[in-house]
């Protein structure tokens, strides 16, 4: 039998089938060395805090700000956004220790392979490309109404650009949108350099006006008295409840650093420069989002907010109607930055599942001269392209919630994983394959006595042990008087590996008790899938026992010696393991589950 590293790509006419093959993980080391032309590191961290920023602050701050606001948080809306800014630092965190210990294209999926298996890794990387997918569909078709407040209504853009109606299909087609796209996709292909500095100079202008709206919208709140906070209801007078639904809503606007971690092949020093991007981006983007809520809040009441055009209507009722062009102005850059991080992440996630052996060689394929996976670009670019040109990409707007959600979970549940059970590189994706050609058996150990060809010294007469091999007669008295200390030393070995292999057990057991428990109470908190609200009480106190024992076991035992070789050493490492991963994925699961009351 022949032993066949499972990390190096298989043809798909001989990988393995079964359960086998959905829950073996590939070498943490591999990074993808030895399959192909590697990508250009061009990446530091001000790059990549652009990228960050450019693909968390989208149009969404534009809109969010107003029906939040109006239909569940009120004037507490800044502390909603606070609250899930800290949930999504959470994830943050769990995500800043992968990307430095595995800096490889497809992020999320990369680290699902290494950690959980190849089903859940498959699962999590069409949950990504889906959601980049009908996402940058989705900003793209936000472009023509934007665009057209500068021409004084998006039925005054140039023919070209106006949407129209196919007769008899009942289509609305979005050329303005496609063509956007098309553009984006372009400029993606030309290589990561050129496409970060463009990302960098729209970055810089949404931050722009986002500072405008802060700096003019706090002279106006001064001169008006910040008359928003002064309403019958008070901070919160959709109650705790109300804030706590308002934080569900908004924590898709942090959820941009998973585009970051995606770039990490890219990065020069990347178990230095990726923690840094991703948490200064996330704090950034937190600073932002509650400096921007906390105005406008302040100079309008939430009960007469616009839910469309909360920004442009505050000024425009503090007879400020000159500043909607800035707001406009803004949101068309948020729009180009998050379509670029919408449609950067995906082509990295075909290249690292066709290194893998789950998709055809062709996606992952570079351009000699840009080092960009260039056919997957225009897969995914034409496929974004098509959706936002055709598709009411509202109807499927909640499935992007899911691929992000379930992503963020296995990461969190990856995170165990590595400080608990890392995997083993001497015993991961090996599977044994026939030899071609047979192997006779070996002959029956045998103890045999040869006498060495004569000399003038005794010391050179050999005895052959029972392995066959000549050893010294010299050699074999010496190795006689040492004799116990081997066995004790053996004996010492193979029950530290025992114990070992009681902690790993117990960890296993530990880890999937939680991920019971939390799927369980998760369950109990929504009337969706469980009516009944005694079933509910009854199943959050079965799923209770679960989590509350699974994290018990790992507060027990010490975390894995292991987890020093896991990956690359010096990097980031999450705090205060194993509670804030647990704490992470119950809110990811918990959103995953109300994704209905959530979006």
């Amino acid at each position: 039998m022949a032993d066949v590293a499972m990390d190096m790509p298989f043809p798909w006419s001989e990988r393995a089938m079964g359960f086998q093959r959905f829950t073996r993980r590939k070498r943490s080391q591999q990074q993808g060395a030895g399959k192909g032309p590697q990508l250009a590191k061009h990446l530091k961290v001000p790059q990549l805090v652009t990228i960050g920023i450019g693909s968390t602050i989208g149009a969404g701050v534009y809109v969010l700000v107003g029906t939040v606001a109006r239909d569940r948080a009120g004037p507490s809306l800044s502390a909603a956004f606070l609250i899930a800014g800290v949930a999504a630092a959470l994830s943050a965190f769990c995500y800043a220790e992968l990307a430095s210990r595995c800096p490889s294209a497809g992020s999320a999926y990369h680290y699902a392979y290494t950690c959980v298996g190849e089903g859940i890794a498959w699962l999590i990387g069409w949950a990504l490309i889906l959601e980049y997918t009908v996402g940058g569909a989705a900003v793209a078709r936000g472009i023509s109404p934007n665009l057209g407040t500068f021409f004084g209504g998006a039925e005054n853009l140039p023919s070209i650009l106006v949407r129209r109606t196919i007769p008899g299909l009942n289509i609305i087609v979005d050329p303005c949108a496609a063509l956007l796209v098309i553009s984006v996709t372009m400029l993606l292909c030309r290589g990561i350099k050129e496409s970060t500095m463009v990302q960098s100079i729209m970055t810089l202008l949404n931050v722009s006006v986002l500072i405008f709206v802060i700096v003019t919208g706090t002279y106006v709140g001064y001169q008006t008295g910040w008359q928003g906070y002064k309403q019958p209801g008070g901070y919160l007078p959709f109650g705790i409840n109300g804030m706590l639904g308002g934080a569900a809503t908004v924590f898709f606007s942090y959820i941009g650093f998973d585009t970051v971690a995606s770039t990490a092949e890219e990065v020069k020093y990347p178990q230095r420069d990726l923690p840094l991007g991703i948490g200064l981006s996330l704090f950034i983007c937190s600073s932002l989002y509650m400096a921007v809520s906390a105005v406008i809040v302040g100079i309008v009441p939430y009960q007469s907010m616009d839910p469309d055009t909360p920004m442009s209507s505050a000024f425009a009722d503090n007879h400020l109607k000159w500043a909607m062009y800035v707001v406009a102005a803004g949101a068309v850059a948020a729009l180009s930055t998050t379509l670029m991080g919408s449609l950067l992440p995906q082509p990295r996630i075909l290249m690292a599942m066709a290194r893998d052996g789950l998709l055809p060689p062709l996606f992952s394929k570079l351009n000699p001269a840009t080092s960009i996976p260039v056919y997957s670009t225009v897969a995914t670019g034409a496929a974004a392209a098509v959706l936002a040109l055709t598709m009411d990409v509202d109807q499927l707007s909640g499935m992007v919630s899911v691929g992000t959600l379930f992503a963020f979970t296995i990461v969190g549940i990856s995170v165990l994983i590595v400080r608990y059970v890392p995997p083993s590189d001497s015993s991961i994706l090996v599977i044994h394959v026939p030899d071609p050609i047979p192997r006779p058996s070996p002959p029956p150990a045998a103890v045999q006595t040869q006498t060495a060809p004569k000399n003038n010294s005794k010391s050179e007469t050999c005895t052959c042990s029972k392995h066959g091999t000549m050893v010294p007669k010299q050699e074999k008295v010496q190795r006689a008087t040492t004799v116990h200390s081997p066995l004790l030393t053996k004996d010492s070995a193979e029950l530290e590996k025992l114990q070992d292999q009681d902690r790993r057990s117990a960890a296993v057991l530990g880890i999937f008790c939680i991920c019971v428990g939390v799927l369980l109470v998760s369950l109990s908190t929504s009337s969706t899938f469980i009516p009944s609200r005694g079933v509910r009480w009854a199943m959050g106190i079965i799923g209770g026992i679960p989590l509350g024992g699974g994290t018990f076991i790992l507060l027990l035992i010490p975390q894995d010696e292991a987890r020093h070789k896991f990956g690359h050493s010096g990097g980031f490492l999450c705090p205060f393991v194993p509670i804030l991963p647990i704490i992470s994925i119950m809110i990811n699961v918990y959103l995953l589950v109300n994704l209905e009351y959530s979006s």
